[in-house]
């Protein structure tokens, strides 16, 4: 059985969905700050509409799902960095204008922030053990 601390899932959601609309996320040069929804678009509805399912299960308490969810949203999360990183690594397709891109590109604090608000939504639930039920024969508990 799955416990759920309401106020840590709803601190994460929190997190999540302040942090991929205010935080940095990419430092362009002349043009400055990004956050994830300038550095993709569909990397930032992908991931609003996991932590919206997530939002979701959590209001028709449907813990386990929730729990399967936050670490759906963890994985897409690791991936959408790594898309990123390769985005910037390999945009044009020639060495030596991708080595001077990912040079002058930069990640920044945001993703830090967008990871620890994951992390939260992921601490939110808890496995306990149940203690056996008492049993009853022939009226008398045993």
């Amino acid at each position: 059985m799955y416990i759920l601390y309401k106020p840590l899932a709803i601190i994460g959601t929190s997190i999540v969905a302040l942090s991929a609309v205010f935080c940095p996320f990419l430092r362009v040069p002349l043009i400055g700050n990004w956050n994830l929804y300038q550095t993709d678009m569909r990397l930032f509805l992908i991931t609003y509409g996991l932590l919206g399912i997530c939002t979701f299960l959590f209001f028709i308490r449907k813990i386990q799902a929730f729990r399967i969810m936050t670490f759906v949203l963890a994985l897409w999360a690791i991936l959408a960095m790594v898309a990123v990183y390769f985005t910037i690594n390999n945009y044009f397709g020639f060495k030596f204008i991708d080595g001077i891109l990912s040079k002058t590109i930069h990640f920044k604090w945001g993703w830090f922030v967008f990871f620890i608000g994951i992390i939260t939504l992921m601490v939110s639930t808890k496995k306990v053990q149940l203690k056996e039920p008492v049993q009853e024969t022939d009226g008398m508990l045993a």
